[in-house]
């Protein structure tokens, strides 16, 4: 491989040796596992600087440190474990030994010249065989999307009888402005890809190494599926684990977040428990109105809500539901429960909650007709998500006080301008209340992770904003025993999109919406 840039007085070419850590004025060798590399400078001056990495594989190494596999792991041991194209082209050999002479500019640091790191450079590397499936449309698809222009020439098998067409190899040429850094990391992700095979075998750290390696382009790529596959060698288990966590990163940048915020849906050891407002296991303050089947112990404020959710859905003759922030499936639940709801969509933007949920909801064992009315989905209500579109009713239930209140108005847009379901329901807990909870010290609010906590004018206020904007009727009602004071321990709004002939009758909402 070469690797050229250029230059100018004031920002020299040769700069290219700090940011390598590799002096242009000496040859130097690496030993590798598999034999041996070789980084020297063909030409290093002001305007224009190369490098290369010249990597020669040693053919009994690979066989003796392979368990005696040949390539693409054939277990005999025939002459195609010591004649193969591993000394010849660029694959997982060439990027173990790219991470290990360039170790320092792969992670993007340069002590000597600090300034140089994040510095867009003008780069060409021209690599002379790359296996492509003999497919140069692949190599496009790839790296293209990058940022680079892709040049890959078809390598003929034999010059000389060109009707023997050309090989499965191309000669590979990317240009384009970009950080060193990253430049180097799209060859360590994407040559193993092209290549299909790798000399190792696939471990679990495999895909924390594909993480730091794409960080920053790989959640975004058009190609992410198939990088991810091939990556990992086609391994399922760590296949799953990390587009999951792409996804994860995906919704954290959209968030503008970091992961760790956006998958704090469930804390570690609270599997099991009703999650929410911090309130979920305790019977209502100031009363038990409403006993379980067990008379000793009095209905719980997630239970009420949940049927004063369920019940809200029923009125609208919502079929297929939307449970957005579903959080441990504790509502999915209940709606499978009644054959009038013929599809639930749960989605969560927190990936451990849905696998809490699945174990929950016994997805692995649930009968296929069930299993049919029941879809998980993580996404984020910070984007618009086509998958949305096309249900009768949506549940919002102890959603938005976990949102800054600077996103409302983009989750409004997901949820009422570009889903528009027909119906929707909002819970959120009613800061006035909050003064019966014996256990909540003055001024906190139910949940460590509540941006805030609306008094009952703060949430219709919002709630008829939002209505007026896209074209919805409210309507209003208490969850819990009311207070005649404080009002009730959760408020909830039913939406009713304007152009449906549902109409909203319940006498208690109507008082609650000419308050």
């Amino acid at each position: 491989m070469t690797l050229t840039t250029t230059g100018t007085p004031e920002a020299p070419a040769s700069d290219l040796g700090f940011l390598l850590h590799k002096h242009p004025g000496r040859a130097q060798r690496f030993d590798t596992a598999h034999g041996t590399a070789h980084v020297f400078y063909p030409e290093a001056g002001v305007e224009r600087c190369s490098v290369a990495l010249l990597l020669e594989i040693d053919p009994v190494a690979l066989v003796r440190r392979g368990k005696r596999k040949g390539r693409g792991k054939a277990p005999d041991a025939s002459l195609a474990q010591y004649v193969n194209d591993r000394p010849y082209a660029a694959s997982s050999l060439f990027t173990v030994a790219l991470g290990t002479v360039f170790k320092t500019a792969l992670h993007g640091e340069c002590k000597a010249r600090p300034e140089l790191a994040g510095r867009a450079l003008p780069l060409r590397i021209e690599l002379p065989a790359v296996p492509a499936n003999g497919d140069p449309g692949l190599v496009e698809r790839l790296f293209a999307p990058l940022g680079w222009t892709v040049t890959a020439e078809p390598v003929p098998l034999d010059p000389a009888f060109p009707e023997w067409g050309d090989s499965r190899y191309v000669r590979l040429v990317l240009e384009g402005e970009q950080v060193l850094a990253e430049a180097l990391r799209h060859l360590y992700v994407l040559l193993p890809v092209l290549d299909g095979t790798k000399h190792y075998w696939a471990s679990a750290d495999e895909v924390d190494k594909l993480l730091r390696a794409g960080e920053g382009w790989l959640p975004a790529h058009p190609e992410q599926a198939y990088i991810t596959r091939r990556y990992l060698s086609y391994r399922y288990s760590l296949t799953r684990d990390a587009m999951e966590r792409l996804e994860l990163l995906r919704l954290a940048e959209s968030d503008d977040t970091e992961a760790g915020n956006i998958d704090n849906a469930v804390e570690d050891g609270t599997e099991g428990a009703e999650g929410g407002d911090g309130t979920e296991g305790a019977p209502e303050a100031g009363g038990t109105e409403g006993e379980a089947p067990d008379a000793s112990r009095p209905v719980t404020l997630a239970s009420r809500r949940r049927a004063a959710i369920l019940e809200a859905l029923r009125a609208a003759n919502a079929a297929r539901v939307l449970d957005l922030g579903c959080g441990e499936g504790t509502l999915v639940k209940e709606l499978l429960k009644d054959p009038r709801f013929t599809h639930v969509l749960g989605m969560d933007v927190s990936q451990r909650a849905l696998q809490i949920a699945a174990r929950r909801l016994r997805l692995d064992r649930m009968p296929e007709r069930q299993a049919a009315r029941l879809t998980l989905v993580q996404g984020s209500l910070a984007y618009t998500d086509p998958r949305l579109t096309g249900y009768d009713g949506a549940v919002l239930s102890e959603v938005i006080e976990h949102v800054d209140p600077p996103r409302l108005a983009t989750l409004a847009y997901t949820v009422f301008g570009a889903a528009r379901p027909a119906t929707v329901v909002v819970t959120t807990p009613n800061a006035e209340y909050n003064v019966r909870w014996e256990t909540l010290p003055a001024g906190h609010v139910r949940h460590h992770d509540h941006r805030f906590e609306w008094d009952r004018a703060q949430f219709r206020r919002w709630a008829q904003e939002v209505a007026a904007a896209y074209g919805y009727t409210v309507a209003y009602g208490p969850v819990g025993e009311e207070d005649p004071e404080v009002g009730p321990p959760t408020q909830l709004a039913r939406f009713t999109r304007a152009d449906t002939t549902e109409s909203v009758t319940d006498t208690t909402t109507k008082e609650g919406a000419a308050a």
